[in-house]
């Protein structure tokens, strides 16, 4: 066997299908089928497209109110941020600390509640919001609250 001699295995190379070139190259339609959308160059087939009939996104009801204004906070309860705390070593719980520890996103709103307990004392709080109970609790044990 030399390097000249060497060829692919019989029948395994093929010459491509010469589409376009009329009835001579195999068929009139290119490999596309019979005419419509689908058949001309340049097709790209839109996501939710079902072919001219209604999408199901405008067919289905919609049903209540979506306001646009809604707030979503990120919730801490009394009873996690001790761990929290401990965990992370904060002077301070702010937004900008939990989001340097990688908690929340640098635009959340935190909110604070008030279930389970809080033992760590004197510390300083500034949050978007807060519970009535978790506000009191936390002054209880000599912290500070500050609404942002």
């Amino acid at each position: 066997m030399q390097l000249h001699n060497l060829q692919p295995a019989q029948g395994s190379v093929q010459s491509g299908k010469r589409v376009g070139r009329g009835e001579g190259g195999g068929g009139s339609t290119s490999g596309k089928g019979n005419k419509g959308q689908q058949a001309r160059t340049g097709y790209q087939s839109k996501k939710g497209h079902e072919g001219g009939q209604m999408p199901i996104q405008r067919r289905m009801p919609k049903r209540g109110f979506k306001n646009n204004n809604r707030v979503e906070y990120v919730v801490f309860n009394l009873g996690q941020l001790d761990g929290i705390i401990a965990k992370y070593s904060f002077e301070e719980f702010s937004p900008e600390n939990l989001y340097i520890s990688g908690l929340v996103n640098k635009t959340a709103m935190i909110k604070v509640l008030g279930h389970g307990e809080i033992s760590k004392t004197n510390l300083k709080f500034a949050v978007n919001a807060i519970s009535e109970k978790a506000k009191a609790a936390i002054e209880a044990a000599g912290g500070t609250v500050e609404i942002i």
